[in-house]
């Protein structure tokens, strides 16, 4: 089993955020995974940047509001 990092990035709202997951390869069963410490990491970051407003902080590293043109 070989894990590699991966920076996924999530959009919710007028928000995305950047977050630092592994990505787990195996060479049986479903490949590539991530782990569930990742996945609930992903829905964390999904859940509060839906209602974040600017001074509250995301829980990953960097996070951009998005603006319409």
């Amino acid at each position: 089993m070989n894990t590699r990092k991966h920076t996924k990035f999530v959009h919710a709202g007028n928000y995305a955020a950047e977050v630092e997951i592994e990505i787990i390869d195996s060479e049986d069963g479903w490949t590539p995974y991530i782990s569930l410490d990742d996945a609930l990491k992903l829905d964390r970051v999904i859940n509060h940047s839906s209602r974040v407003t600017l001074q509250r902080p995301v829980p990953t590293r960097k996070r951009f509001m998005l603006y319409r043109r």
